[in-house]
Protein backbone atom coordinates (compact mmCIF):
# COMPACT_ATOMS: atom_id res chain seq x y z
CA UNK A 1 0.00 0.00 0.00
CA UNK A 2 3.22 2.18 0.79
CA UNK A 3 5.76 2.85 -1.27
CA UNK A 4 8.77 5.64 -0.36
CA UNK A 5 10.57 7.31 -2.98
CA UNK A 6 13.86 9.00 -1.88
CA UNK A 7 15.08 11.69 -4.38
CA UNK A 8 18.23 13.29 -3.29
CA UNK A 9 20.43 15.36 -5.22
CA UNK A 10 23.58 13.06 -5.17
CA UNK A 11 24.55 9.36 -3.44
CA UNK A 12 25.86 9.59 -0.10
CA UNK A 13 28.69 7.30 -0.06
CA UNK A 14 27.93 4.56 3.25
CA UNK A 15 29.63 6.81 6.39
CA UNK A 16 29.21 10.08 4.88
CA UNK A 17 26.50 11.38 7.36
CA UNK A 18 24.17 14.62 6.85
CA UNK A 19 25.75 17.94 8.00
CA UNK A 20 24.22 19.78 10.98
CA UNK A 21 23.30 22.24 9.17
CA UNK A 22 21.17 20.74 6.46
CA UNK A 23 17.22 21.34 6.10
CA UNK A 24 14.97 18.63 7.21
CA UNK A 25 13.81 17.15 3.80
CA UNK A 26 9.89 18.39 2.83
CA UNK A 27 7.76 15.51 2.47
CA UNK A 28 5.26 15.02 0.08
CA UNK A 29 2.33 12.43 0.20
CA UNK A 30 1.75 11.17 -3.59
CA UNK A 31 -1.33 9.87 -3.34
CA UNK A 32 -3.57 8.73 -6.69
CA UNK A 33 -5.20 5.50 -7.95
CA UNK A 34 -2.56 2.85 -9.41
CA UNK A 35 -4.77 -0.06 -9.62
CA UNK A 36 -7.88 -0.95 -11.61
CA UNK A 37 -8.37 0.71 -14.97
CA UNK A 38 -8.05 4.12 -13.99
CA UNK A 39 -4.15 3.17 -12.51
CA UNK A 40 -2.84 4.35 -15.55
CA UNK A 41 -3.44 7.60 -15.13
CA UNK A 42 -2.45 7.71 -11.46
CA UNK A 43 0.76 6.20 -12.94
CA UNK A 44 1.86 8.43 -15.46
CA UNK A 45 1.33 11.08 -13.21
CA UNK A 46 3.58 9.54 -10.81
CA UNK A 47 5.90 9.70 -13.93
CA UNK A 48 5.91 13.81 -14.75
CA UNK A 49 6.29 14.49 -11.39
CA UNK A 50 9.47 12.23 -10.17
CA UNK A 51 11.06 13.75 -13.69
CA UNK A 52 10.26 17.38 -12.52
CA UNK A 53 12.05 15.87 -8.85
CA UNK A 54 14.58 14.40 -11.03
CA UNK A 55 15.43 17.76 -13.19
CA UNK A 56 15.56 19.52 -10.22
CA UNK A 57 18.71 17.63 -8.58
CA UNK A 58 16.19 16.09 -6.06
CA UNK A 59 15.85 19.21 -4.07
CA UNK A 60 13.25 21.74 -3.68
CA UNK A 61 14.90 25.05 -2.84
CA UNK A 62 17.71 23.78 -0.24
CA UNK A 63 15.71 20.76 0.95
CA UNK A 64 15.76 17.03 -0.24
CA UNK A 65 12.03 15.86 -1.30
CA UNK A 66 10.98 12.75 -0.20
CA UNK A 67 7.94 11.11 -1.82
CA UNK A 68 5.49 8.10 -0.13
CA UNK A 69 3.85 6.74 -3.03
CA UNK A 70 0.28 5.51 -1.60
CA UNK A 71 -2.24 3.77 -3.96
CA UNK A 72 -6.00 5.00 -3.24
CA UNK A 73 -7.44 1.77 -4.81
CA UNK A 74 -10.42 4.73 -6.70
CA UNK A 75 -11.84 3.48 -3.43
CA UNK A 76 -12.75 6.97 -0.62
CA UNK A 77 -12.28 5.21 2.28
CA UNK A 78 -9.28 3.67 1.43
CA UNK A 79 -8.31 7.43 0.78
CA UNK A 80 -9.29 8.79 3.92
CA UNK A 81 -7.17 5.98 6.13
CA UNK A 82 -4.06 7.17 3.78
CA UNK A 83 -4.65 10.78 4.76
CA UNK A 84 -4.75 9.97 8.59
CA UNK A 85 -1.62 7.66 7.60
CA UNK A 86 0.17 10.35 5.47
CA UNK A 87 -0.44 13.06 8.20
CA UNK A 88 -0.09 11.02 11.41
CA UNK A 89 3.00 8.84 10.96
CA UNK A 90 4.64 9.86 7.42
CA UNK A 91 4.41 13.76 8.87
CA UNK A 92 4.29 14.93 4.89
CA UNK A 93 4.53 18.44 4.42
CA UNK A 94 1.97 18.53 1.63
CA UNK A 95 -0.22 16.21 -0.55
CA UNK A 96 -0.04 15.61 -4.14
CA UNK A 97 -1.84 13.73 -6.71
CA UNK A 98 -5.63 12.26 -7.00
CA UNK A 99 -7.29 11.62 -10.49
CA UNK A 100 -10.48 11.19 -9.11
CA UNK A 101 -12.92 13.39 -7.66
CA UNK A 102 -14.56 11.63 -5.49
CA UNK A 103 -11.34 10.71 -3.73
CA UNK A 104 -10.00 14.75 -3.93
CA UNK A 105 -13.31 15.33 -2.33
CA UNK A 106 -12.44 12.76 0.37
CA UNK A 107 -8.97 14.20 0.66
CA UNK A 108 -9.20 18.36 1.12
CA UNK A 109 -11.00 17.91 4.52
CA UNK A 110 -8.83 16.03 6.78
CA UNK A 111 -5.71 16.97 4.68
CA UNK A 112 -6.30 21.07 5.09
CA UNK A 113 -7.97 20.60 8.52
CA UNK A 114 -4.01 19.27 9.12
CA UNK A 115 -2.61 22.08 8.04
CA UNK A 116 -1.57 20.20 5.06
CA UNK A 117 -1.23 21.91 1.62
CA UNK A 118 -2.89 19.68 -1.18
CA UNK A 119 -2.34 19.96 -4.99
CA UNK A 120 -4.38 18.27 -7.52
CA UNK A 121 -2.36 17.04 -10.45
CA UNK A 122 -5.72 15.98 -12.02
CA UNK A 123 -8.86 16.30 -10.09
CA UNK A 124 -10.60 19.37 -10.45
CA UNK A 125 -13.95 19.68 -8.91
CA UNK A 126 -16.47 22.37 -9.50
CA UNK A 127 -17.45 22.96 -5.80
CA UNK A 128 -14.18 23.63 -5.07
CA UNK A 129 -13.79 26.26 -8.24
CA UNK A 130 -16.60 28.01 -6.13
CA UNK A 131 -18.26 28.01 -2.99
CA UNK A 132 -16.11 25.76 -1.55
CA UNK A 133 -12.28 27.31 -2.71
CA UNK A 134 -10.08 27.09 -0.11
CA UNK A 135 -6.44 28.85 0.52
CA UNK A 136 -5.18 25.22 0.97
CA UNK A 137 -6.10 23.40 -2.20
CA UNK A 138 -4.49 24.05 -5.46
CA UNK A 139 -5.53 22.56 -8.80
CA UNK A 140 -2.59 22.89 -11.47
CA UNK A 141 -5.27 21.01 -14.26
CA UNK A 142 -8.76 22.22 -14.86
CA UNK A 143 -12.25 22.81 -13.25
CA UNK A 144 -14.15 19.89 -14.29
CA UNK A 145 -16.12 21.23 -17.08
CA UNK A 146 -13.75 23.08 -18.52
CA UNK A 147 -12.27 20.82 -21.41
CA UNK A 148 -16.53 19.92 -21.82
CA UNK A 149 -17.37 23.26 -22.30
CA UNK A 150 -14.71 23.70 -25.35
CA UNK A 151 -16.98 20.57 -27.29
CA UNK A 152 -20.27 22.25 -26.38
CA UNK A 153 -18.42 25.67 -28.21
CA UNK A 154 -17.52 23.53 -31.10
CA UNK A 155 -20.14 21.83 -31.94
CA UNK A 156 -21.64 25.02 -32.37
CA UNK A 157 -19.67 25.96 -34.78
CA UNK A 158 -20.24 23.21 -36.53
CA UNK A 159 -23.64 23.39 -36.67
CA UNK A 160 -24.81 20.25 -34.60
CA UNK A 161 -28.06 20.39 -33.25
CA UNK A 162 -28.94 16.98 -31.52
CA UNK A 163 -26.52 15.32 -29.03
CA UNK A 164 -26.69 12.40 -27.11
CA UNK A 165 -24.26 12.20 -24.26
CA UNK A 166 -22.50 9.64 -21.86
CA UNK A 167 -20.62 9.85 -18.68
CA UNK A 168 -19.35 8.61 -15.86
CA UNK A 169 -22.04 8.71 -12.59
CA UNK A 170 -19.87 10.26 -10.26
CA UNK A 171 -18.52 13.97 -9.60
CA UNK A 172 -16.21 14.69 -12.62
CA UNK A 173 -18.96 12.79 -14.85
CA UNK A 174 -21.49 15.39 -13.63
CA UNK A 175 -19.11 18.21 -14.26
CA UNK A 176 -18.63 17.35 -17.92
CA UNK A 177 -21.85 17.26 -18.72
CA UNK A 178 -22.52 20.42 -16.81
CA UNK A 179 -19.84 22.38 -18.71
CA UNK A 180 -20.56 20.40 -22.13
CA UNK A 181 -24.45 21.85 -21.30
CA UNK A 182 -22.87 25.63 -20.61
CA UNK A 183 -21.89 26.52 -23.95
CA UNK A 184 -23.67 23.47 -26.23
CA UNK A 185 -26.64 25.89 -27.83
CA UNK A 186 -28.59 22.53 -29.42
CA UNK A 187 -31.22 20.24 -27.62
CA UNK A 188 -29.26 16.98 -25.43
CA UNK A 189 -31.73 14.18 -26.70
CA UNK A 190 -30.49 11.84 -23.83
CA UNK A 191 -28.31 11.69 -20.99
CA UNK A 192 -26.07 8.13 -20.31
CA UNK A 193 -24.87 7.91 -17.18
CA UNK A 194 -22.49 4.57 -16.38
CA UNK A 195 -19.95 3.25 -13.82
CA UNK A 196 -16.71 4.21 -13.31
CA UNK A 197 -15.98 0.09 -13.27
CA UNK A 198 -18.11 -0.90 -16.21
CA UNK A 199 -16.42 -1.65 -19.61
CA UNK A 200 -19.03 -3.33 -21.59
CA UNK A 201 -21.21 0.10 -23.14
CA UNK A 202 -23.14 -2.64 -25.64
CA UNK A 203 -26.56 -1.44 -24.97
CA UNK A 204 -25.81 2.12 -25.24
CA UNK A 205 -24.06 2.49 -28.40
CA UNK A 206 -27.10 0.76 -29.75
CA UNK A 207 -29.22 2.89 -28.36
CA UNK A 208 -27.34 5.69 -29.65
CA UNK A 209 -27.29 3.94 -33.41
CA UNK A 210 -31.01 4.02 -33.04
CA UNK A 211 -31.84 7.21 -31.82
CA UNK A 212 -29.11 8.80 -34.96
CA UNK A 213 -28.35 11.94 -33.34
CA UNK A 214 -26.65 14.43 -35.00
CA UNK A 215 -23.54 13.49 -32.54
CA UNK A 216 -22.65 11.57 -29.80
CA UNK A 217 -20.17 13.04 -27.15
CA UNK A 218 -18.63 10.69 -24.01
CA UNK A 219 -16.27 11.62 -21.35
CA UNK A 220 -14.65 8.30 -19.80
CA UNK A 221 -11.30 8.69 -18.30
CA UNK A 222 -8.11 6.23 -18.37
CA UNK A 223 -9.31 2.30 -19.32
CA UNK A 224 -13.29 3.06 -19.89
CA UNK A 225 -12.44 5.37 -23.21
CA UNK A 226 -9.62 3.07 -24.23
CA UNK A 227 -12.94 0.34 -23.89
CA UNK A 228 -15.29 2.87 -25.24
CA UNK A 229 -13.30 3.96 -28.44
CA UNK A 230 -12.58 0.06 -29.08
CA UNK A 231 -16.24 -0.42 -29.43
CA UNK A 232 -17.55 2.78 -31.08
CA UNK A 233 -14.79 1.20 -34.00
CA UNK A 234 -15.55 -2.33 -33.68
CA UNK A 235 -19.79 -1.25 -34.49
CA UNK A 236 -19.17 0.75 -36.85
CA UNK A 237 -20.94 3.91 -35.29
CA UNK A 238 -18.98 7.00 -36.78
CA UNK A 239 -20.84 5.75 -40.33
CA UNK A 240 -23.81 6.58 -38.65
CA UNK A 241 -23.42 9.21 -35.93
CA UNK A 242 -20.38 11.34 -35.55
CA UNK A 243 -18.02 10.77 -32.20
CA UNK A 244 -16.44 13.33 -29.82
CA UNK A 245 -15.27 12.39 -26.63
CA UNK A 246 -13.16 14.00 -23.26
CA UNK A 247 -9.95 12.64 -21.82
CA UNK A 248 -10.87 9.50 -23.96
CA UNK A 249 -7.71 9.70 -26.60
CA UNK A 250 -3.72 10.90 -25.03
CA UNK A 251 -0.51 10.20 -25.75
CA UNK A 252 -0.99 7.73 -23.08
CA UNK A 253 -4.22 5.66 -24.29
CA UNK A 254 -3.72 5.83 -28.08
CA UNK A 255 -0.82 3.20 -28.50
CA UNK A 256 -3.69 0.64 -26.89
CA UNK A 257 -6.45 2.01 -29.38
CA UNK A 258 -4.67 2.15 -32.21
CA UNK A 259 -6.02 2.66 -35.31
CA UNK A 260 -9.48 2.65 -33.95
CA UNK A 261 -9.19 6.35 -32.57
CA UNK A 262 -8.52 8.14 -36.44
CA UNK A 263 -10.60 11.27 -36.33
CA UNK A 264 -11.24 11.10 -32.77
CA UNK A 265 -11.55 14.88 -31.60
CA UNK A 266 -10.53 15.76 -28.15
CA UNK A 267 -10.23 19.04 -26.04
CA UNK A 268 -7.00 19.68 -24.38
CA UNK A 269 -4.84 22.73 -22.79
CA UNK A 270 -2.09 21.37 -23.75
CA UNK A 271 -0.40 19.17 -26.41
CA UNK A 272 3.57 17.53 -26.67
CA UNK A 273 3.88 20.01 -29.81
CA UNK A 274 3.71 23.56 -28.11
CA UNK A 275 6.06 25.24 -29.11
CA UNK A 276 8.04 27.20 -26.45
CA UNK A 277 11.44 26.44 -24.79
CA UNK A 278 9.77 24.87 -21.48
CA UNK A 279 7.80 21.95 -23.52
CA UNK A 280 10.41 21.22 -25.65
CA UNK A 281 12.75 20.55 -22.51
CA UNK A 282 9.52 18.36 -20.60
CA UNK A 283 8.67 16.40 -23.78
CA UNK A 284 12.63 15.72 -24.42
CA UNK A 285 13.36 14.99 -20.71
CA UNK A 286 10.14 12.76 -20.48
CA UNK A 287 10.90 10.69 -23.88
CA UNK A 288 14.45 10.35 -22.36
CA UNK A 289 13.45 9.01 -19.20
CA UNK A 290 10.88 6.94 -19.78
CA UNK A 291 10.91 6.02 -23.46
CA UNK A 292 7.28 7.65 -24.68
CA UNK A 293 5.86 10.88 -25.43
CA UNK A 294 3.85 12.13 -22.49
CA UNK A 295 0.09 13.03 -21.78
CA UNK A 296 -1.38 15.49 -19.84
CA UNK A 297 -1.72 13.73 -16.55
CA UNK A 298 2.29 13.66 -16.40
CA UNK A 299 2.18 17.27 -17.91
CA UNK A 300 -0.01 18.48 -14.85
CA UNK A 301 1.92 16.39 -12.62
CA UNK A 302 5.08 17.64 -13.75
CA UNK A 303 3.46 21.45 -12.91
CA UNK A 304 2.46 20.09 -9.58
CA UNK A 305 5.92 19.78 -8.66
CA UNK A 306 7.46 22.72 -10.34
CA UNK A 307 4.58 24.66 -8.30
CA UNK A 308 5.52 23.34 -5.08
CA UNK A 309 9.46 23.82 -6.25
CA UNK A 310 8.71 27.11 -6.89
CA UNK A 311 7.18 28.26 -3.90
CA UNK A 312 9.74 26.35 -1.72
CA UNK A 313 11.85 29.05 -3.45
CA UNK A 314 10.05 31.62 -2.80
CA UNK A 315 9.73 31.14 1.15
CA UNK A 316 13.89 30.66 1.09
CA UNK A 317 12.92 26.81 1.78
CA UNK A 318 10.39 27.51 4.97
CA UNK A 319 7.98 25.26 5.13
CA UNK A 320 5.70 27.40 6.87
CA UNK A 321 2.56 27.09 5.30
CA UNK A 322 0.97 30.65 5.14
CA UNK A 323 4.24 31.99 3.42
CA UNK A 324 4.21 28.93 1.48
CA UNK A 325 0.76 29.27 -0.04
CA UNK A 326 1.24 33.05 -1.15
CA UNK A 327 4.72 31.59 -2.59
CA UNK A 328 2.68 29.03 -4.60
CA UNK A 329 -0.10 31.68 -5.67
CA UNK A 330 2.58 33.30 -7.85
CA UNK A 331 2.86 30.11 -9.72
CA UNK A 332 6.30 31.06 -11.04
CA UNK A 333 7.54 28.61 -13.13
CA UNK A 334 7.76 27.55 -16.78
CA UNK A 335 5.22 25.65 -17.78
CA UNK A 336 5.18 23.28 -20.56
CA UNK A 337 1.62 24.23 -21.77
CA UNK A 338 3.15 28.36 -21.82
CA UNK A 339 1.78 31.49 -19.63
CA UNK A 340 0.01 29.53 -16.51
CA UNK A 341 -1.23 31.98 -14.03
CA UNK A 342 -4.29 30.83 -11.45
CA UNK A 343 -7.41 32.96 -11.30
CA UNK A 344 -8.72 33.52 -7.39
CA UNK A 345 -10.01 30.14 -6.52
CA UNK A 346 -6.52 28.64 -7.37
CA UNK A 347 -7.45 26.92 -10.54
CA UNK A 348 -5.42 27.99 -13.98
CA UNK A 349 -6.68 30.40 -16.60
CA UNK A 350 -5.52 28.76 -19.64
CA UNK A 351 -5.90 28.13 -23.44
CA UNK A 352 -7.99 25.01 -25.08
CA UNK A 353 -7.27 23.67 -28.32
CA UNK A 354 -9.47 20.54 -29.90
CA UNK A 355 -6.71 17.90 -31.02
CA UNK A 356 -7.75 15.20 -33.62
CA UNK A 357 -6.20 12.07 -34.15
CA UNK A 358 -4.65 11.46 -37.87
CA UNK A 359 -1.87 9.62 -39.21
CA UNK A 360 1.57 11.54 -39.79
CA UNK A 361 3.64 10.93 -42.72
CA UNK A 362 5.35 7.91 -41.77
CA UNK A 363 2.15 6.55 -41.01
CA UNK A 364 2.13 6.39 -37.33
CA UNK A 365 -0.53 7.93 -35.48
CA UNK A 366 -0.47 11.40 -33.36
CA UNK A 367 -2.77 13.81 -32.06
CA UNK A 368 -2.40 17.28 -33.37
CA UNK A 369 -4.21 20.79 -32.72
CA UNK A 370 -6.98 21.72 -34.78
CA UNK A 371 -7.58 24.85 -33.68
CA UNK A 372 -7.65 27.00 -30.79
CA UNK A 373 -11.56 27.28 -29.22
CA UNK A 374 -11.02 29.43 -25.93
CA UNK A 375 -8.12 31.91 -24.83
CA UNK A 376 -7.62 32.05 -21.26
CA UNK A 377 -10.50 30.48 -20.05
CA UNK A 378 -11.42 31.26 -16.55
CA UNK A 379 -13.82 28.63 -15.04
CA UNK A 380 -17.18 29.86 -14.78
CA UNK A 381 -17.27 28.97 -10.66
CA UNK A 382 -14.71 31.37 -9.74
CA UNK A 383 -17.00 34.16 -8.87
CA UNK A 384 -18.62 31.93 -6.57
CA UNK A 385 -15.23 31.37 -4.46
CA UNK A 386 -14.47 33.44 -1.49
CA UNK A 387 -11.14 32.45 -0.47
CA UNK A 388 -11.28 31.38 3.33
CA UNK A 389 -7.73 31.27 4.47
CA UNK A 390 -8.45 28.47 5.90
Amino acid sequence: MRIRDFCLAALLTIGVAIGPAQAEPVKIGFINTFSGPGGVLGSEQYDGFMLAVDLAGGKFGNREVEVIKVDDQLKPDIARQLVDRLVKRDKVDLIVGITFSNILATVVGPAVEAGKIVVSSNAGPSTYAGAQCNAGLFVVSYENGQAHSAVGEYLNKKGVKRVITMVPNYQAGKDAFAGFKSTFKGEVIQELYTSLQQLDFTSELTAIRNAKPDAFWAFMPGGLGIALVKQVAEAKLQNVVPFYSSFTIDELSLPAVGEAALGNLSPYPWSPELDNPANARFVAAFKKKYGRIPSLGAMQAFDAAQLIESGIKGTGGKLDRDPLIASMRKADFASPRGAFKFSNNQFPIQDWYMRVVEKGPDGSLRIVNKEKVFENLVDRFHDECKMTGK
